[in-house]
Parts: structure tokens; sequence; C-alpha cells
């Protein structure tokens, strides 16, 4: 009779093969497994790779470049535009307030929607609008100016997607010392765009002898930026950088975001510093290049240089103290950062006011001397390029991850809407009124009109100033908010990490026990198997033994 006996196979065990790396590698509570608790896995939700980050900023900076290019093309040709469409300089300055005006709609949605939804689409979509109106805009004829302005009012769409969604990724992609330095990489191209713009534009418009040839050249290289951007562009998590690659998901409404906002003093004021810098900058950018025309006219200097110079001279002098001023800024702000708390908008004021002289210098300066106005023009410019980078990354460690796009998308309209949407205009019609038909104050009347830059300077300053008190005690404050979201993190994932531990030692113990049950098992029917076959062997032996005697007894009495 066959034992009956249920063997498992070993086929039916399953065996875990340990790495050095499992925290289940040594039993639970040993020594290793203990200190592996403690760490966090990095390899569990990896940040975007270092290679990736750098190769995303460099898209970024390109289609940076690309927008504040596109932005001043037209004040590279203004004074092509005016002899085209025959407008005045408030006509002409009101190319550049639809432009922006068309931030003043769309920055607080993108910036909602760059809080809650996939950066990388609602960048896309865009400059894909962006791309199209600007190509449109370079095909309009002498009687469809009103039709140049709209298109350059949609033009903005693209610039209110990018502008408050880019420094966003930015700050998710780096962190620290590194960060500051990526966002002050990010806004040179601020200046160095607007000076190629005035370049380019120009330059285009002397080549083909047609200004809208210069309308047409950065939507032939934003193209290739929206497909950099397609391919090789991520969307990290929000507050990746901060923290480990997990991100920050708190949920908030639009509502509560502003409340935020307008509780934090440190933004408020600096926003309101950022709206003077706007003003100032716009106005200047825009007006400059005419005004600077327009003193050589004065100077009877028009036969020595071509009318197309100032655009190139004042181009190059602002792609330079843009670099050097952005470098500068965010230099001093690292070397000073640690020692002072409140250092940043310290330099943003210092920027702020040691440029008013300088811009007093140079309006007065124009009539006599046109190389001596460009040397203090150098100097105003470099003393407000030392604010753009500086400025990015207050914004950036003074407002939590979750709210960054809508402080950004506010802090623009803001800026814009009492910054350069109106200054262009506002100066144009104070010089209008000034002017009033008087061919020989032509160049007075905007000169006189331009004083308002210097004052408007002052104002800035002040408003930095009183940054000062409150940045450090706001950027305290996030500070310890993130430190909790990533003490949370951390203790979430001892716990997984502590319940996987567990439920491998219970998996580890079952397999064990299942094992032993098998050799048990085994063990027995071999025993089973060993007696049976010696019983057999045992009855096998009696059997021919009695068979053998039996044919002795019988065989016995024959021979006898």
């Amino acid at each position: 009779m066959e034992p009956r006996v249920s063997v498992t196979s070993f086929k039916d065990i399953s065996v875990r093969r340990w790495s050095l790396r499992s925290s289940c590698s040594l039993p639970y509570g040993s020594f290793a497994n203990s200190l592996a608790s403690l760490t966090p896995d990095a390899e569990e939700k990896p940040a975007i790779s270092p290679k990736r980050a750098y190769v995303t900023m460099v898209v970024l900076c390109y289609i940076n470049l690309l927008n504040y290019m596109e932005r001043y093309t037209i004040a590279g040709v203004l004074k092509d535009i005016q002899t085209f469409f025959g407008i005045k300089d408030s006509t002409a300055g009101l190319l550049q307030t639809v432009f922006i005006c068309s931030f003043l709609l769309l920055a607080p949605l993108f910036g909602y929607l760059g809080d809650r939804y996939n950066r990388k689409y609602i960048m896309i979509g865009g400059l894909s609008v962006w791309l199209l109106t600007a190509t449109a805009s370079s095909f309009v004829n002498k009687s469809q100016f009103w039709l140049l302005a709209l298109l350059r009012g949609l033009v903005g769409t693209g610039e209110a997607s990018y502008s408050t969604v880019a420094p966003t990724i930015i700050s998710d992609l780096f962190t620290g010392g590194k960060r500051s330095i990526m966002i002050c990489i990010f806004y040179i191209f601020i200046p160095v765009g607007s000076g190629l713009g005035y370049i380019t534009g120009q330059g285009f418009a002397s080549l083909t002898g047609d200004w809208h040839w210069a309308l047409r050249i950065t939507p032939i290289m934003g193209a290739v930026g929206l497909i950099l951007m397609i391919v090789l562009c991520p969307n990290p998590p929000r507050g990746a950088a901060e923290t480990h690659g997990e991100g920050v998901t708190e949920q908030s409404s639009y509502l509560e975001d502003v409340k935020y906002l307008l509780k934090n003093k440190s933004y408020v004021w600096s926003s309101l510093g950022v709206t003077a810098l706007a003003f100032l900058t716009g106005a200047l950018a825009f007006w400059l290049p005419i005004f600077l025309s327009r003193a050589r006219d004065n100077q009877k200097l028009s036969d020595k240089l071509s009318d197309s110079s100032d655009s190139y001279i004042f181009g190059a002098v602002t792609v330079a103290t843009g670099i050097l001023g952005g470098a500068l800024g965010t230099t001093l702000s690292r070397l000073f950062r640690d020692k002072v708390p409140n250092a940043d908008p310290l330099i943003c004021a210092v920027g702020m006011l040691g440029s008013v002289p300088c811009l007093f210098i140079t309006i007065f300066l124009a009539s006599a001397s046109i190389p001596g106005t460009y040397v203090f023009i150098f100097l105003g410019e470099l003393l407000l390029s030392l604010n753009w980078a500086v400025l990015a990354d207050i914004l950036l460690y003074v407002v939590v991850p979750t709210r960054r796009s809508t402080a950004e998308a506010l802090q623009i309209t803001v800026g814009h809407l009492l910054g350069d949407a109106g200054s262009p205009y506002l100066i144009g019609v104070i010089s209008d009124a000034i002017y009033s038909g008087n061919t020989e104050r032509k160049f007075d009347s905007l000169k006189y009109s331009l004083l308002l830059c210097p004052v408007v300077g002052i104002v800035g300053g002040v408003f930095f100033f009183i940054t000062a008190i409150y940045i450090a005690e706001d950027r305290k404050a996030v500070q310890q908010l993130l430190g909790e979201s990533t003490l949370i993190w951390f203790k979430e994932e001892k716990q997984q990490q502590h319940a996987d531990s567990h439920n491998a030692q219970t998996k580890t113990s079952g397999q064990a026990i299942a094992y032993m049950q098998f050799d048990t098992q085994h063990r027995a029917h071999k025993q089973d198997i060993i007696t049976y076959a010696s019983v057999t062997a045992s009855r096998q032996s009696v059997s021919k033994l009695f068979r053998q005697l039996l044919q002795r007894c019988l065989l016995c009495p024959a021979k006898s």
C-alpha cells in the first residue's frame, strides 16, 4: 500500500532574489535595514535629470530671446512705420500699448492654468498663437493700421502664456545658488532680445527696403523654438527641486491664491517696484532711438550718420548692459544674501535710484553731445539691468511653489497695466501736447515728456526699500512651509518602506514555512518508501527460504 502524501514541487515556491539595495535584504530590524528605513530611496520618484534640465534651460532661454526680439522689432523700425502710415507720436505709442494690453487680459488666465494644469501644453498653445499673429501682422497694407494694432495685441498671447509659466519651470528644475544663476541667465535674454530686436528690425528693413520684413524674421525662428519645446521640454512636478522630486500638490482656489499674495507684503511691494521699473524701461526702450534721431536733426548731424544708426547703437548698448547688469546683479545677490537677509531689494533700490541722475543727464546732454549721451545711457541701463534677475528670484523664494504661476501672472498684469502698457502712449501724448504743430519744438517736446521717467525711478526705489523691511520674514515663512512638506513626505516614505519591509518579511516567513512543510513531507514519504521496500524485501527472502526448505523435505525421502 503506497502512502498518500501531498507533496509541493519546488517550482510552486517563488524564491525572491534579494539585492544589496533592497531594504529587506536582511531580516527586519537589522542594522542595515534600519539605515535603509531612514533614507528615502531616490529611485522611487526621480526628479528631472541634470542633463535634461540644462537642455530645457537652453530651449526656454532661446524662446525668451525671441519673445523680446519680437516686442522691440517695432521700436527698431518705428520711424519707417510712422512715415508709412502717416501717424503722430501718440498713435505710434499705441502700437506698444495694445501689444502690452493683451497681458492684462490673458496673464491672470495663464497664471491660473499654470498652477493647475500641464505647463508645457499651455506654453505650446500660446506660442502657436504668437507665431500665427506675428506672421499675419507683417502683411498689412497702408490703409490697415487698425489691423496692425489688433494683430500686435494678439501677439501678446504668446508672451502672456510664456512669461507666466517659464520661470516657474526653471524654479522646479534648480534650487539654491544654481537656481539664482539660471534665473539670471534666463532674464539676461530680456535686454539681449530687446537689443537684438532693434538691430534685426532695422537691419532687415534696410536690407530689403521694406519694414514688413522686420516682422517676419522672429516667426521663422520661433517655429524652430516651438518644435524644440515640443520635443525636449518636460513638465516637472511643482516644487520638485525643493522636495527631492516629489513635488507639492496643495489644492486651493484662485481666490485663496490671490488673498495669500495680497497678504504677502514682500510680494506686493516688490510688484510695485517692478511696475515702476516696467514704466521706466518701456518708455525709454520705445522712445530713446527716436529721441536720439531727433537730437541728430537738431544738431544738423543727419548728413554724417544715417538715420538708422541709432537703432543699431542703442540695440548694441542694450545687449551689453543687459548681460553685464544681469551678471553683476546676480553676483552681488549671491555675495551679500547670506550676510544681509534683505540684500536683494536693496540691490534693486540702488539700481533704480542710481539710474535717475544718469537719465537726467542723458535727456539734457543729447542736444549737445551724442557720444556723451550714449555713455550715460550705458550707465543708466546698466544700473537698471541689475534688477531683472534679482526680482525674479525674489518672487520665487517669497511665494510657495503651487502659487508661483499666479504670482507671476498678477505681477505681469499690474506691472504692465500701470507700467509699460501706458508709458509709451503717455509719453507720446505729452510730447504731442507740447509740440502743438511747431516743427522747431519737435525735439524739445519729446525731451520734456521724457522727464517723467526719472521721477518714476525715484518712486520705484522707495518701493524696493519698503520691500527690504519685510522680505526676511516672508522668505522664512516659505522655507518653513517647504520644510514641513518635505518632513511629511519623509515620514510617509519611511512608513511606506516600513510596510514594504514587513510585508516582505511576512512573505519570506511564509515561504520558509512552506519549504519546511515540503521537506518534512518529502522525508516522511521517503521513509515510507524505504520501509515498504524493506518489508517487501523481507517477504521475498522468507518466501525463498520456505521454498528451499520444502524442496529439501520432498527430495530427502526419494534419496533414502
